[in-house]
């Protein structure tokens, strides 16, 4: 990307089309950042930047200008992009941002407003970051995410915490389970309800959008099967339920660290879909038209439920202090993603037939999975899919490599570069000691799992 003196790109050098500038609207936002890590705090941000216009574009620094100016990045940039453009809220990504917001860019691509949360970002001479914007009267401040950030998340997989861990999130947020007095179990409740409702919004930020669900079991973890009682399901926020016409499509994992390997699975899943609409005429001028006219706008041939597995769960098959983030966290993860419909907290390890059948829309036309390696040796957990025939898979795809464990392993490769980006932040050094207890973890997990797990899952 050539770019002049002032590191504006030159003319039909901008990273991103339109290469010609585009007219100024205050309907249009701009927010930028590193969006390293999928968290829920990032979603957060482009939620409430979202809601003050009608369009959002994204601004995604490089690799490079992360470096330079903060420490090295986790994941890579076209990693980072990946997660950008799976958000719901988001309208467009725009790779190679500066670091230091720039008025010509934000001016290129028809934004008046540039967002960012209340604290306070620095570049690597200690300036303002968004210094240029503020002068200018063109920025505007939303609330930070608390409790999560990609420091907060290096920190768990460094020290091998697990005091982010939930036992039961139903309980959790109905403030029974929790630290603290029972008006601060209350309080976190609450804020945790306000949190998944709003994160089950639709494109817009403002209207409902997602169907949010629990899932409660005599489920075990423990073994060498999983035994599983009747389920029951239950509404936790209400959104848009499936249309006509629209083939129910199931999935389910744990989602830890929502990464890229996830979000294309979910965006796989979603093309198979589109191309079995193709097939049965779904985007035939005639089918959209009468779609518009009985229902006032048009939507997608599939409606995707994402199940999420319980922290228990997944620490029983994966051990040290997995998973990273916890359900609560996951399932922000997953809510803000474009490419589902509905997610259900607590869904079992293994969707027998009875849980298919007794889901909240019935027995899904189908049921997919991916390549990840996570599957108990001893246990298909998919035949009951595979007995109904309404199983798939989805094949090998480019970030399918990239999931928790991967992501661990490139804190562990990087570990002095990550331990100087936590000085910067004012954490404490983690410690030779500590990464080496981590490995070693990590390392008798391995063994456990030979025990449980093929490379299938």
């Amino acid at each position: 990307m050539a770019t002049g003196n002032n590191g504006v790109p030159m003319k039909g050098q901008w990273p991103v089309d339109p290469q010609e500038d585009v007219p100024i609207s205050k309907e249009r936002i701009w927010i930028d950042g590193c969006f390293d890590f999928s968290h829920h705090g990032h979603a957060g941000a482009m939620l409430q930047a979202r809601q003050l216009g009608k369009e959002l574009f994204v601004g995604v620094h490089s690799d490079q200008d992360i470096m330079d100016n903060k420490g090295p990045t986790v994941m890579t940039l076209k990693e980072r992009v990946a997660a950008v453009d799976a958000c719901r809220w988001s309208t467009r990504s725009i790779p190679y941002a500066p670091y230091v917001t720039s008025l010509p860019w934000i001016s290129h691509y028809g934004c008046y407003y540039v967002v960012h949360g209340d604290d306070i970002t620095s570049d690597a001479s200690g300036e303002d970051c968004y210094r240029y914007v503020k002068e200018a009267g063109r920025f505007l401040v939303v609330k930070r995410t608390p409790g999560i950030s990609t420091t907060d998340l290096v920190g768990r997989m460094l020290l091998c915490t697990k005091g982010h861990f939930i036992k039961s999130l139903t309980e959790t947020i109905s403030g029974e389970e929790g630290y603290g007095s029972v008006e601060e179990r209350r309080s976190n409740a609450n804020d945790m309800t306000k949190r998944i409702t709003d994160y089950a919004r639709d494109y817009t930020g403002l209207r409902p959008g997602a169907e949010v669900w629990s899932c409660s079991t005599l489920a075990t973890s423990t073994g060498d099967s999983i035994h599983q009682g009747q389920n029951q399901c239950k509404k936790l926020v209400a959104g848009v339920e499936p249309r006509p016409d629209q083939r129910v499509v199931y999935v389910d994992g744990g989602f830890d660290l929502f990464s890229s390997g996830h979000i294309e699975f979910l965006r796989q899943v979603n093309k198979a879909e589109e191309v079995e609409g193709i097939q049965n005429g779904w985007y035939e001028a005639s089918a959209k038209q009468r779609r518009l006219d009985q229902y006032g706008e048009d939507y997608g041939p599939a409606y995707v439920i994402a199940g999420i597995h319980d922290d228990e769960v997944i620490n029983y098959w994966k051990g040290v202090n997995y998973p990273i983030m916890n359900i609560f966290e996951r399932g922000l993860c997953v809510l803000q993603c474009r490419y589902i419909n509905a997610v259900i907290f607590s869904a079992p390890f293994t969707p027998t037939k009875s849980y298919l059948t007794d889901l909240p829309y019935g027995t899904p036309n189908v049921v997919y999975h991916g390549p990840t390696s996570f599957m108990p040796s001893t246990h298909d957990v998919y035949s009951a899919p595979k007995e109904m025939a309404i199983y798939r898979e989805i094949g090998d795809h480019d970030f399918q490599t990239v999931n928790a464990s991967e992501i661990v392993q490139r804190i562990l490769r990087s570990r002095e570069m990550y331990e100087e980006r936590q000085r910067k932040k004012g954490e404490k050094g983690i410690g030779e000691e500590a990464v080496k207890r981590r490995e070693q973890m990590e390392s008798e997990a391995t063994k456990v799992q030979e025990g449980r797990t093929r490379d299938t899952r």
